[in-house]
């Protein structure tokens, strides 16, 4: 087991017998940029946990409209895959890595043998998933309360990188749970305030702290 591995999940220190023998279990895996972590509707085999890499976990309504719930990223945990795994259910939302990534995978059945057997593995996993729970309802809460032009400018100011970001109008309705005309018309207003410049495929910004000033205006 890595060095990184411990780093991240201190859990894996442990010597005790019953975590000897969780440990032991996980098992190493590689998914490449644009691989399926899970779909809706599987039911959940293993306990995931992200080494490297960025995990979007998207969910699907029944007209085929899209929004971003969360990312799992390095030393992160779904807290959806916990939640299955905890209720026997199946996933209701898919998981796609949106860069490659490395995880590790603990089989369902020896994450059920270490919830009994182990006080520290049970630590271990309500600790993240309390907290991974909490991000969801901070994102929730946003989705609820927040207007559309103050999540944009936040995402904006997020996700760009050396003032370009890569994007489509309809992939950050998808980000933000909302109609592409909704965001295009948002981007549009952005572009005519000087504070970005809308390309085919690409938005560059013009005026970080006059987007900065938008995503922290009170709603």
């Amino acid at each position: 087991m890595g060095e990184d591995w411990r780093e991240l999940f201190p859990y894996f220190t442990e010597t005790g017998d019953p975590d000897h023998a969780i440990v032991s279990a996980v098992r190493e895996i590689a998914l490449p940029e644009g691989a399926v972590a899970f779909r809706q509707g599987d039911a959940c085999g293993h306990y995931l946990l992200v080494v490297e890499g960025s995990i979007r976990v998207i969910a699907r309504s029944e007209s085929g409209r899209e929004i971003v719930l969360y990312r799992v990223r390095r030393g992160g945990s779904c807290v959806l895959t916990t939640a299955c795994l905890l209720s026997q259910g199946r996933y209701p939302a898919e998981g796609i890595a949106e860069t490659d990534v490395r995880a590790l995978a603990l089989p369902a059945a020896t994450f059920e043998r270490g919830l009994d057997a182990s006080p520290a593995f049970r630590r271990f996993v309500f600790s993240a998933y309390g907290q991974r729970l909490a991000e969801i309802i901070r994102r929730v809460e946003e989705l609820r309360f927040g207007s559309i032009q103050n999540r944009l400018a936040r995402h904006l100011l997020e996700y760009t990188r050396h003032g370009r970001l890569d994007t489509t109008h309809a992939d950050l309705a998808t980000e933000l749970g909302s109609a592409r005309e909704v965001v295009s018309r948002q981007l549009k207003e952005l572009e005519q305030q000087g504070l970005i410049r809308l390309g085919r495929g690409h938005i560059l910004l013009h005026d970080p702290a006059g987007l900065k000033t938008l995503a922290e205006q009170d709603v």
